[in-house]
């Protein structure tokens, strides 16, 4: 069991408690940017703090009621925030729901949270419920974040519950601050759906003290500073966006709010910011086409590039183990940086001081790549049922290929019978929401969280991921193999890959399921006489296999035998969340594409007992 210190009495009651605080204590500092017409505007926390105020009095004008759910369905935007802590100011609790969500769906969720208010983005998010309100008993009101309102009885647009929330105010002066300070640790504050990688997605119970704990827990790590600038475009819907917001709150540092996926590269440009919170994904996608540019330079080029990245790599290694560079290296360092790792750091805004990845696993192989040019990825782990940040990586310490110690008051234990991880602390779920059984399956009397990774405590507290117990295969010779493991290595490995699952649960060997990253396959397609062709037209191509086998084998030779991929076949689309591949946060849904491409898992195995 591993520990990594305790967070002192919480000196909030509630994260609406520490909301009020951060804007009474520094009401002129910029709280959050967001883009507006060309440009981005500003708000100063006490501006936040008044919007915030509108919000939950407008709230408390329908008769919002303690811990009565309120749900947003949205993409990450200003309006998301300031509604979320209007929410939980007037004593309410949000439930999440991503706007790619399907109209069933965000019924479900709906029903599920017995949520009496939805706040939704616009007109095709409104669409979504016109359907389903006769289903929704419980729904009272939609409010419309841009736009405006239809004449439909029970929705209103989010300007004129701030209107009504400004009346409120005007007739009980003092009641907003007052409810909002008599909120309890306890109370609920967020109900968060779990991505539902099998089944019905889960209702997450989380406490106004999770949230405070979590907040406080970053802050005693110091590594964020009122002085840093964020980026924030992850989903707010999910459990890791949710997590830095209530970090700046804690710290105060400013955010620039804007969820628009295809502005991230313009916007690190103008934003500048000193840390950005990213999923895996994103880091392959930016390894693959640096190295896809690279390769199109030309072979002078390419070879420059890998000369650069030897001598990153060398460096990075030395810097990670607490060692000295020595002169020679660093010289060689200073030219590779002024030839091509500098570059790439000022397609982040040149300020940068770290990335912070989470969500799904992140290879080693990624990181490393990254710190060769000088750029740290620290690594960090939880779930939604721990409020997400369990573990991090610091700057100051940190392990590639790991997810870091304990945040301070968390602990750690890993359970001797099958390696699963243990979690308990202040950050945990108070259960799932309605469902008593489920609750009890996954946290013991004791407050332990069964997480269902498996992994491992090195001696210095740093903990390993392995692999989803429940994605571990055996196949039919006995031999346990760890899919995500090879599939993280491999998407590092070859830059034309997006996705891979290995499949070979009670198989006589693995296979594996391959998409193409369209923008680096049709770059390699161009140079090599197939530009005209599509994406499913290339995934067949002869060549394509070829180049793809290539990294196949190059894979294998790091693999025990009873690991390698034996075939495999590249698939001519991709997997997405629109297709149900993917949840709504990039994670791969194993057993539903493992049953959509049945029949092509199947043939592995058949011709392989043929040929035998």
């Amino acid at each position: 069991m591993t520990g990594a210190g305790a967070v002192a009495t919480p000196a909030f009651q509630s994260l609406a408690d520490m909301f009020l605080w951060r804007v009474a204590a520094t009401p002129d500092a910029e709280a959050f940017s967001f883009p507006q017409g060309d440009g981005w505007e500003r708000l100063s926390w006490r501006q936040a703090g008044d919007r915030v105020r509108a919000i939950a009095c407008g709230l408390a004008s329908l008769g919002l009621e303690r811990e009565q759910r309120c749900a947003i369905v949205s993409s990450t935007r200003i309006e998301w925030i300031l509604v979320d802590f209007g929410i939980l100011t007037a004593g309410g609790a949000t439930t999440t729901i991503y706007p790619s969500s399907t109209a069933e769906e965000c019924a479900y969720i709906l029903r599920d949270s017995a949520a009496t208010v939805a706040f939704v983005e616009n007109e095709a998010q409104l669409a979504k419920l016109r359907g389903q309100r006769d289903a929704l008993p419980d729904l009272r009101t939609v409010v419309l974040m841009e736009g405006a309102a239809p004449p439909e009885a029970g929705t209103l647009t989010l300007a004129e519950l701030e209107a009504r929330g400004a009346e409120r105010q005007a007739a009980a002066p003092g009641s907003y601050e007052e409810g909002a300070r008599a909120l309890r640790p306890d109370s609920l504050a967020t109900l968060v759906y779990t991505s539902g990688t099998t089944g019905r997605p889960k209702g997450v119970e989380l406490i106004h003290d999770c949230w405070v704990y979590e907040a406080e827990a970053i802050d005693a790590l110091r590594l964020l500073a009122p002085e840093d600038r964020q980026y924030l475009w992850l989903p707010l819907s999910h459990i890791f966006g949710k997590v830095l917001e209530a970090a700046q709150v804690r710290i105060g540092f400013p955010t620039a709010v804007d969820g628009r996926v295809d502005r991230m590269v313009d916007n690190l440009q103008v934003v500048r910011p000193t840390f950005v919170a990213a999923v895996p994904r994103v880091f392959e996608k930016v390894r693959s086409r640096v190295v896809t540019t690279a390769q199109e330079g030309g072979s002078a080029r390419f070879a420059v590039f890998k000369w650069a990245f030897g001598v990153g790599r060398a460096a990075s290694a030395r810097r990670a183990r607490g060692q000295g560079v020595g002169p020679w290296l660093a010289a060689r360092r200073w030219i590779a940086d002024r030839l091509v790792f500098r570059k790439l750091r000022a397609r982040f805004g040149g300020r940068l001081r770290f990335f912070i990845s989470g969500s799904a696993p992140l290879s080693r192989e990624v990181a490393e790549f990254f710190h060769a040019a000088g750029v740290l990825i620290l690594e960090g782990y939880g779930l939604t049922e721990s409020s997400a940040a369990t573990c991090v990586n610091r700057p100051d310490r940190y392990r590639f290929g790991t997810v870091g110690p304990a945040l301070p008051g968390t602990e750690l234990r890993v359970a001797p019978a099958d390696g699963e991880v243990l979690i308990r602390g202040r950050g945990v779920m108070r259960g799932y929401h309605g469902l008593p059984e489920a609750t009890a399956e996954a946290l013991d009397a004791e407050g332990w969280l069964r997480t269902g990774d498996i992994g491992t405590v090195d001696d210095e507290g740093f903990l390993t991921i392995t692999d989803r117990k429940k994605d571990l295969i055996k196949t039919s010779g006995g031999k346990y193999i760890a899919p995500q493991a090879i599939e993280g290595r491999f998407k590092a490995a070859c830059p034309y890959v997006a996705q891979v699952l290995v499949h070979g649960d009670r198989r006589k060997f693995c296979s594996a399921l391959v998409t193409l990253e369209p923008e680096a396959i049709r770059a390699w397609a161009a140079g090599h006489g197939l530009g005209s062709l599509s994406l499913a037209e290339l995934a067949a191509h002869p060549l394509v296999n070829a180049l793809i086998q290539g990294h196949v084998d190059e894979l294998n030779a790091k693999l025990a035998s009873f690991e390698t991929v034996k075939k495999f076949a590249v698939l001519p689309v991709e997997f997405t969340p629109e297709s149900g591949d993917l949840t709504a946060s990039l994670k791969l849904k194993r057993k539903h594409v493992e049953g959509k491409y049945a029949a092509q898992l199947d043939a592995f195995y058949a011709e392989a007992g043929a040929s035998v």
